[in-house]
């Protein structure tokens, strides 16, 4: 399955553009990652592109991601990206995250959530400005993105072999690369060649 058939199944079944800007932020996590590790990039896109497409379908821990599988299946997603998807869910029953594929997206998914909520409350509301440390200061005030499970976050980062700080730093530096489709610019030019 190539990008532009991975694409049209999230605008047939997601409906919320935030949902939307979250599978982009992903995807674009996990091309970095893929790259990181001399990966398939393109493998691992579909990866994140796809991983939450069913959430408005099954938006609870145990349909999602194991109902949407099927679908995923049925429009010829591999077997390889449908295991990754199915692993980071948290639902008993789910395979185990075993493949760097599978532990990256673990890793990603939940922290592209907290960066665009750090991004939204500074006075740029750019991500061409954002650093890991003031990431790691909204990430001790608990009442700041409270649902975002910080702790699922570490040990998804720990279980992949990367340094926290790292991790941020990879994930922002993803997430730059498609700021204007994230509506993430703020007030900011991008950075030039040399300042990413």
């Amino acid at each position: 399955m190539d990008r532009e058939a991975a694409y049209a199944i999230v605008k047939e079944f997601v409906k919320s553009e935030s949902l939307i800007k979250h599978m982009l932020s992903v995807e674009a996590a996990m091309r970095a990652y893929a790259v990181k590790y001399g990966e398939d990039p393109d493998l691992w896109g579909l990866a994140g592109l796809l991983h939450d497409f069913d959430w408005e379908l099954h938006p609870d821990l145990y349909g999602h991601p194991l109902q949407g599988a099927p679908l995923l299946r049925e429009r010829g997603v591999s077997e390889e990206v449908v295991r990754s998807i199915l692993s980071h869910g948290s639902a008993p029953g789910l395979p185990p995250r075993e493949t760097t594929m599978d532990k990256a997206l673990s890793a990603v998914d939940e922290l592209t959530g907290l960066i665009t909520a750090c991004v939204l409350v500074r006075p740029s509301r750019s991500l061409y400005d954002l650093t890991p440390k003031s990431v790691r200061g909204k990430w001790k005030d608990r009442a700041f993105a409270a649902a975002i499970n910080r702790a699922e976050i570490e040990e998804a980062t720990q279980a992949l072999g990367v340094d926290l700080n790292e991790h941020i730093a990879t994930v922002i530096a993803a997430m730059r690369t498609i700021a204007p489709q994230l509506g993430l610019e703020g007030t900011l030019p991008p950075p030039g060649p040399a300042a990413s």
